[in-house]
């Protein structure tokens, strides 16, 4: 898992596969203006989800795991708490892993918790459980949610 500043992603373009090319179109374009959905970027290797998200309580909110993609996610106008897990550590499977979601879901205890705010990006491994959505009920905002085809 990586948590940084945006303005620090430079830092891992040899760590995350395609993270350069995301970082060109963010700093390209106001993506608080885009419509909510799909944006492909290089066809099934690399697309973010704009989201428009509603804040949930912890406690209604699985953890994730994919095994395809890496997700880097980016709170875009309203912070957000995730939780976080070693994937090995996670034990009470709720899901199992569906290949065309590439997902796989759990009920689990938090490891850790982010705060990830405005201006920030956190990066989730295939080895990484994540929570994400974590926020106050009241509170609406946008968040990227980029997908990364892992490399063999």
């Amino acid at each position: 898992m990586i948590l940084d500043k945006i303005e620090n992603a430079d830092l891992y373009y040899a760590s995350v596969p395609r993270l350069e090319q995301f970082m060109r179109f963010f700093n390209n374009n106001d993506l608080e203006t885009f419509a909510a959905g799909k944006v492909k970027l290089d066809g099934d290797e690399l697309f973010i989800n704009i989201n428009d998200m509603k804040g949930k309580d912890e406690s209604e909110l699985p953890f994730e795991a994919h095994r395809d993609y890496i997700d880097i996610q980016v709170p875009l106008t309203g912070d957000e708490t995730m939780g976080w897990k070693a994937l090995d550590d996670c034990q009470n499977e709720i899901q199992e892993y569906d290949e065309g979601k590439d997902m796989e879901l759990y009920k689990e205890n938090a490891t850790c918790l982010i705060h990830v705010p405005v201006g920030y990006f956190v990066v989730f491994f295939p080895t990484d459980a994540h929570q994400p959505g974590i926020a106050p009920k009241t509170q609406s905002y946008r968040k990227l949610i980029v997908k990364t085809k892992v490399e063999a």
